[in-house]
C-alpha cells in the first residue's frame, strides 16, 4: 500500500495474463458467445475461470514441449528457493499460481506433479487455496478498493508458503528438487509435436468437465447443509454465521473492537462458504463510499485483503477435482484426505495478510 513499484510490478503481470485471457475468450466468443455476458452482476465461473483453460494449458505444454517453461521454473524458482529456503518449484509455483489461478497452474504443471511425491503435492493443494487468477483482478478492483487488492497478492505468496511450511514441512533432497521437462520424460522419441498438442487439449477439456462438476457437488453441499440446519427454526443457524463465530476471536485480534469484529467475522464466514464475489457485492457501496464500517481505513484494508483470494469450499472442490484428472489415485486421496488442513491453510493465510496489511493502516 505505502510502495508505489510493487503495485506496478503486480499490475504489470497481472495484466499480461489478463491479455491472455483476453485471447482465450476469441475463441470462446466463437463457439459459446452467450457466455461472455454474464446476467447475475458478476462474471460467469465458467467462462471466466475454466474454459481459458483451453488456451493456457496447451500454451503452457507448448513452452515445456520446447524446453523454455523448465528453463524458466529452473533459474526463477532457485533465486526464489534462495530467498524462501523452499524447494525451486514451489516457489515458482508460489508467483505463478497468483496470477495463473489455482486449476490453470495446477493444469500446467502436469508433468511436475506426477514426479513429485504425494505430500509435496499436498503442499501445491493448500497454496492454492490462497490464490487468485489475473482474469477476475478488474471484477475485484470495480467492488472495492484497487490498492488493497494489488497489495493482496504478493502478500499473499508470502502467506501460502509460509503456511504450507508450517502445517506440512517436506524435506526435499538435492536429488528430488528437479524441474520436468518433455524431453526428460521420454525414453523413447520424442512424441510428434501435433500429437502432443492434441492431447494437451483434450486433457484441458477434461480438467474443465471434471472440475465443474466437483464445484457444483460441493456448492451444493454446502446448500444443503443450510436448508437441514434451517430445519432447527432457528434463522440464525447457517454455515456462514457458524463461520462468523469460529473466526470472531481472530476478526478481534486484528484490531476491532467487539461489535466491529463480529462484523467483520460475519463477511469472512459468508466469503468461505459462498464466494468473494457475495461479499464484495454486498458491501462494495459502502466501502467504496467509505461509510459505516468502512469509514475506518483499517476496516477497509482488512476486509478486502482478507477477501482477495479464491479460499473457500468452492475451491476444494476446485482443487481436488483439478488433482483428480492431473495425478495417480494415491496422490489424490492423500490431498482428499486431508481437507480440513486445505481449508485451514486459507483461512490462515488471508489472515495472516490481513494483519500485515492492516499494520499500516490505523
Amino acid at each position: 500500500m505505502k510502495f508505489s513499484v510493487g503495485r506496478e510490478v503486480v499490475r504489470a503481470a497481472a495484466d499480461g495474463f489478463n491479455w491472455l485471457v483476453a485471447v482465450a475468450n476469441k475463441g470462446i466468443a466463437f463457439a459459446l458467445p452467450d457466455w461472455l455476458k454474464p446476467t447475475t452482476g458478476s462474471p460467469n465461473f465458467v467462462t471466466s475461470a475454466l474454459l481459458p483453460i483451453l488456451l493456457v494449458v496447451p500454451l503452457f505444454d507448448i513452452l515445456t514441449y520446447i524446453g523454455l517453461l523448465p528453463w524458466l521454473v529452473k533459474w526463477i524458482g532457485r533465486g526464489l528457493s534462495f530467498i524462501t529456503h523452499q524447494p525451486r518449484f514451489e516457489a515458482f509455483f508460489s508467483v505463478e499460481m497468483m496470477f495463473l489461478g489455482n486449476t490453470e497452474v495446477l493444469a500446467v504443471s502436469k508433468e511436475q506433479l506426477q514426479q513429485m511425491s504425494a505430500r509435496r503435492n499436498f503442499t501445491l493443494a493448500m497454496m492454492s487455496m490462497s490464490c487468485v487468477t489475473s482474469a477476475i483482478i478488474g471484477s475485484y478492483i470495480k467492488m472495492v478498493p484497487g490498492q488493497y487488492v494489488l497489495t493482496a497478492i504478493p502478500l499473499n505468496i508470502l502467506g501460502s508458503i509460509a503456511i504450507a511450511a508450517i502445517l506440512n514441512p517436506v524435506t526435499v533432497s538435492d536429488d528430488e528438487d528437479i524441474i520436468v521437462s518433455v524431453s526428460k520424460n521420454e525414453n523413447q522419441k520424442r512424441e510428434p509435436f501435433f500429437s502432443f498438442l492434441g492431447d494437451s487439449i483434450l486433457n484441458a477439456g477434461k480438467l474443465i468437465l471434471i472440475i465443474t462438476a466437483t464445484v457444483i457437488a460441493y456448492v451444493s453441499l454446502a446448500a444443503l447443509i443450510n436448508q437441514l440446519l434451517s430445519l432447527t427454526g432457528w434463522n440464525w443457524l447457517t454455515l456462514e454465521n457458524i463461520f462468523g463465530i469460529i473466526l470472531f476471536p481472530f476478526a478481534w485480534l486484528l484490531g476491532f473492537d467487539v461489535n466491529q469484529a463480529f462484523q467483520i467475522a460475519q463477511y469472512m464466514g459468508t466469503k468461505l462458504v459462498t464466494n468473494e464475489f457475495v461479499v464484495m457485492g454486498e458491501i462494495t457501496k459502502n466501502i467504496m463510499a467509505q461509510k459505516g464500517l468502512f469509514a475506518n481505513e483499517h476496516a477497509r484494508v482488512v476486509l478486502t485483503v482478507f477477501l482477495t483470494s479464491f479460499a473457500n469450499f468452492g475451491t476444494l472442490g476446485m482443487i481436488i477435482g483439478a488433482f483428480k484428472s492431473l495425478v495417480s489415485k494415491e496422490k489424490t486421496d492423500y490431498i482428499s484426505s486431508r481437507v480440513p488442513q486445505m481449508l485451514l491453510a486459507g483461512v490462515l493465510v488471508s489472515l495472516l495478510s490481513a494483519a500485515s496489511a492492516g499494520l499500516f493502516a490505523w
